[in-house]
């Protein structure tokens, strides 16, 4: 099993993140506000055949708008609002179109192309993302994500616009959409169209067609709907559960979004795990029921208030929805779990969050945005910008400032001076200092704690005098210090400004340990952290396929933590991928010899020891890992089913027929 955590899984599933982005110049020539398309998708011989009218208004005087368009898609007309027949170029390098107008279209007009075109839509050869399919027609279910440019789009995610469409498919399949009709009309012989309408400005165009089974709802929730194939049926009514406790949540937290209806729809394996549209939570089949599944739901549905309600007004601004989204996912888990499970994701997400620190958030419009970088830095960086706002000025400031830019900026896009504002305004604070240190800076402290413990005379206890030392001259923040004294606990909020802070505590009784910031409310570097950051590393480029960098990358942990069991499971992983069964072996028990932290790392290394020995033909030696397996009673990812079915069948490698 690749077990990989939560942070990563959920990196690959940004809806809002796009591959390809034109230049700024040429991003500028136009800005789209609506489309009316007519799509026919025939399953059966993966081809998607588009009639699609685009509006858009010039930004500057031009002859030469540009579009992106998927790679697989041949216009097979192009024509003007006056129906002239106009030509375009292709760039396969970037899946643009750059349309030749007859005459200027100036600055502040408007004007209409109709794109008629078609194409086969079955692999991620041609797609915008290398090796990621954002668009597929067939079986067992076609989508159509906007990040897959299935339409001519421009100024992806800055862009909002309105969207009719009108989808013809095989009888018995079901097109999920947003704005759509309750139930499709004849439209031929074995035919059905499914008609939508999204009349506010935001981001539909994200289809999603299947043999769905009737949509699951909980009883006294219609408004939320499950649509699954037979294959995850056996998910729906959880999904619906979760989906609605979710939805009410954040409705209850942020107000009603622009459509009081969502729909939880189900992906295939073999694309994103999750993508959002109006009105709509697309997730991987895999993920629609556990924990795991629960927050990656919430991350989806909170889109609807934190990416169509408000969007970035540029990429540079992409920090605000993402990281807002990711941390609705964690005020649900705060609302359901407690502040302890808030303050262990917490965790990851910091990891995330300086795993590509490398220029400022304000800036990570540069990057590439599906690289790791933008995605580590807007999704889990601007997640921590959030956490840390709402440590400095207070939960009712925070939630009223949240409230504030909804409501402020409501169906409009938001920069980031906008939010400075209205969190001032809500926290009646200056906030200049912490929007600097977070957005135009990069890095985080590294807190050392020294002090001196003097008794009070009269036996009026203890004081406790102290400096906190970090390595960010211009770092200015509130910070969290816990005294645990033998009588109690208490705690004490200081303010550390420059590198060194002193401070003078008085107890009744006498400190036996002082911790900073205990319940990890400021972005801070430690030697636990740096582990983190390493594997995390680690695993993005396991993924990619770069094995001798993420090796590198694990062993950096271990040269902070010889004896993480994650590290060097994480090392049995690779070597594994590699059929390097020896070295593979070797450090799956090093994760049995470390610090059982994360304790799955135990069960998970006894079945792939069982693996292992399965592939060298070991097979008793095998079913006792696998027992092992079963005797920890560790059912972390399905982890005894998994060691129950080895037992009965031997594992074979990939590609093995024997």
């Amino acid at each position: 099993m690749k077990l990989r955590t939560y942070i990563v899984a959920l990196s690959l599933a940004i809806p809002l993140l796009c591959p390809l982005v034109s230049t700024a110049a040429e991003r500028a020539h136009q800005q789209v506000t609506g489309y009316v398309i007519h799509a026919d998708l025939d399953p059966v011989h993966h081809q998607l055949t588009a009639h699609t009218a685009v509006t858009f208004t010039a930004l500057d005087d031009t002859t030469s708008p540009v579009f992106e368009l998927h790679n697989a898609l041949r216009i097979t007309k192009l024509t003007d609002a006056a129906g002239h027949t106009l030509t375009a170029e292709r760039s396969a390098a970037d899946s643009t179109v750059r349309v030749a107008l007859p005459t200027a279209l100036a600055k502040g007009k408007s004007t209409t192309l109709v794109f008629e075109y078609s194409g086969i839509l079955s692999s991620a050869d041609d797609s915008p993302v290398e090796g990621l399919k954002l668009a597929f027609v067939g079986d067992p279910i076609s989508y159509l994500l906007y990040a897959g440019r299935w339409f001519p789009v421009s100024g992806y995610l800055t862009d909002r616009f309105t969207a009719e469409i009108h989808v013809r498919v095989p009888s018995g399949i079901t097109v999920v959409g947003s704005g759509g009709t309750p139930s499709p009309k004849p439209a031929g012989t074995g035919l059905d169209e499914f008609d939508f309408n999204w009349t506010k400005s935001g981001f539909p165009g994200t289809l999603i067609a299947a043999k769905f089974l009737h949509p699951v709802t909980v009883a006294g929730e219609p408004s939320v709907r499950v649509f699954t194939t037979d294959k995850r049926k056996d998910s729906a009514v959880e999904a619906a559960q979760t989906a609605s406790k979710e939805f009410d949540f954040f409705t209850g937290l942020y107000g009603p979004p622009d459509s009081s209806h969502i729909n939880i729809v189900e992906l295939p394996e073999d694309t994103v795990p999750a993508f959002w549209a109006p009105e709509i939570a697309a997730v991987d089949g895999r993920y629609l029921a556990g924990k795991t599944g629960a927050r990656l739901i919430a991350n989806t549905i909170s889109r609807q208030w934190w990416g169509q309600e408000v969007s970035p007004a540029t990429l540079n601004d992409a920090w605000i929805t993402n990281g807002m989204a990711r941390y609705s996912e964690v005020m649900y888990l705060e609302d359901t779990s407690g502040k302890s499970a808030m303050s262990t994701a917490i965790q990851d997400i910091s990891a995330g969050a300086l795993a590509y620190d490398t220029i400022p958030l304000a800036n990570a419009g540069r990057l590439a945005p599906f690289s790791p970088e933008f995605q580590s830095m807007t999704l889990e960086k601007g997640a921590m910008v959030f956490h840390m706002l709402r440590w400095e000025v207070g939960d009712e400031a925070f939630k009223k400032t949240l409230r504030g830019i909804l409501s402020q900026f409501s169906d409009n896009s938001v920069r980031t001076s906008d939010v400075e504002k209205v969190a001032e305004a809500q926290g009646q604070q200056q906030l200049g200092p912490f929007f600097a240190q977070w957005l135009s800076g990069t890095g985080a402290p590294q807190f050392d704690n020294k002090f001196t413990v003097y008794r009070l005379g009269n036996n009026k206890g203890f004081s406790t005098v102290g400096q906190i030392s970090q390595d960010l001259d211009l770092f200015r923040m509130p910070v969290d210090l816990r005294i645990e004294t033998e009588g109690r606990t208490e705690n004490r909020r200081i303010d550390v400004v420059g590198t060194d802070s002193p401070y003078a505590v008085e107890t009744f009784g006498r400190p036996r340990h002082i911790m900073i910031d205990p319940d990890n409310w400021v972005l801070k570097n430690t030697s636990d952290m740096k582990v983190r950051v390493a594997i995390l590393r680690g695993q993005q480029l396991s993924a990619q396929g770069d094995y001798a960098g993420a090796l590198a990358e694990f062993q950096k942990a271990l040269d902070v933590n010889h004896i993480s069991s994650l590290a060097s499971y994480r090392v049995g992983e690779v070597f594994f991928q590699m059929h390097n069964y020896q070295s593979s072996a070797n450090s799956y028990r090093d994760a049995l010899r470390g610090d059982d932290d994360p304790k799955w790392t135990e069960v998970w290394s006894h079945i792939q020891l069982g693996k292992i020995f399965d592939a060298t033909g070991q097979r008793d030696r095998a079913v006792n890992e696998y027992r092992q397996a079963v005797q920890t009673n560790d059912n972390t990812q399905g982890a005894l089913n998994e060691a129950r079915k080895y037992l009965q069948t031997p594992y074979k490698p990939e590609g093995t027929t024997n």
